[in-house]
């Protein structure tokens, strides 16, 4: 009874903590991230499944020191890279920041717009109807009703598991990719493989966990169930990555079927995998498109405040915080006009772009972070350990080579 009781004490504690950790990593699934899975799988079969594996784990310990900073200092990242490196490396950090985000948010629109059609509605109405009603749930709503509608929409993620087991794949096959690598090291894998662990592990990730952990007030006696969150949402965000390239590897590598996003890998999983499973590939992209397109304005709008010291939050109304609700307003409506305006020529290669920038901007951050929670004078008893920088160190050293090595094929080829 008094173990019953101990595991109800614990599951209350967590329930109040839970959020910043899984909503995070969920919206690392937007748009653009599931069209970086989806060309994976249809263009790489399940060779490139192995790479998820190690940028789960970077991801739980890139995240896991956001959440502790946040905890500790009471301090967003952009403030604390602020204090620490000063405000001529934080403003340009912070323009870095600003692109690379808005690249996400017109994929975002891009996919909400394909998504739509694909149900028949048309983009132009689709796209601003879209944008507006996010607008306005961000203006007039809390930080507890965001989040409590952010939670319903990772619920719609299921529906990639789903289509990943209507797409029979080749388990055998699949257990062999995710465990060896059998991988052809030129320029284009290399390109894929930045772009998925930048979608898996992106920049404006790391600003918004530690911000939504700062909001939400999470106290230091509870930390720990902050850890669980963050350990839950990197292995669930995993898990529907995984799923995704299952589906395009089972369906369209396997019947030599080219796509360059994910509203054509819905359309072309039809004719090979019948009419459900792309419908719920079609659905989950639009739950996630407007998923991201909602919380990537918010995660750039509290950066840049952050560093410039402006008031911030959603909790705050227009008023208290105009230049928060002004960059929210300018970076979620100019993603949704260029989304409307670009020709799909011209959106694709912006949304698998911002995944690659993703990935080479991250070593950057990874670098201030590891720099901030190794300073005792910052994080006081709560610094890393020593196995944790070696790990960490490792696994930026290593993205940070990939990146470059990427860029130096592609300039001599």
């Amino acid at each position: 009874m008094d173990r019953w009781k101990k595991w109800k004490s614990h599951l209350a504690l967590f329930a109040l903590v839970v959020g910043p950790g899984i909503i995070t990593a969920n919206v690392d699934n937007d748009a653009g991230g599931i069209a970086t899975y989806s060309v994976a799988g249809a263009k790489y079969g399940y060779s490139l499944l192995w790479v998820l594996a190690p940028t789960c784990f970077l991801l739980v310990l890139v995240q896991e020191m956001c959440s502790r900073m946040g905890v500790v200092t009471g301090k967003g990242l952009s403030a604390l890279i602020r204090e620490r490196f000063g405000l001529g490396i934080s403003f340009y950090l912070m323009i870095a920041l600003f692109f690379t985000n808005l690249g996400n948010v017109i994929a975002d629109f891009a996919g909400l717009a394909a998504s739509a059609e694909i149900f028949g509605l048309h983009r132009w109405w689709a796209v601003p109807v879209g944008a507006f009603l996010l607008w306005h749930m961000v203006i007039k709503g809390s930080y507890r009703t965001i989040e409590r509608v952010f939670f319903v929409a990772c619920v719609f993620y299921v529906s990639y598991l789903i289509s990943g087991f209507l797409a029979k794949p080749d388990w055998r096959q699949a257990v062999h990719g995710s465990i060896i690598p059998n991988t052809k090291w030129d320029s284009a894998t290399l390109y894929m493989i930045v772009g998925i662990v930048g979608t898996t592990i992106a920049p404006w990730m790391q600003f918004y966990q530690q911000a939504s952990v700062v909001e939400k007030g999470i106290p230091l006696k509870h930390y720990r169930y902050s850890q669980w969150d963050t350990i839950a949402g990197a292995i669930v965000v995993t898990i529907v990555c995984y799923f995704i390239m299952l589906a395009c590897a089972a369906t369209l590598y396997s019947n030599g079927i080219s796509i360059t996003d994910a509203g054509d890998a819905a359309m072309a999983l039809k004719p090979v995998a019948g009419r459900y499973c792309a419908g719920l590939f079609a659905f989950g992209l639009m739950s996630a498109s407007l998923f991201g397109a909602a919380i990537l304005p918010i995660s750039t709008a509290t950066s840049i405040c952050e560093a410039m010291g402006w008031e911030r939050g959603v909790n705050r109304k227009f008023t208290e915080a105009p230049h928060y609700y002004s960059l929210y307003t300018i970076v979620l409506f100019t993603g949704a006009a260029v989304a409307l305006a670009s020709s799909k020529a011209m959106l694709i290669p912006i949304m698998i772009f911002s995944q690659v920038v993703n990935g080479i901007l991250l070593p950057v951050i990874i670098f201030f972070m590891l720099r901030i929670t190794s300073d005792k004078s910052i994080m006081g008893a709560h610094t890393n350990s020593r196995w944790f920088n070696i790990i960490a160190w490792a696994g930026a050293i290593i993205t940070a080579f990939i990146s470059i090595l990427m860029v130096v094929m592609t300039l001599i080829q």
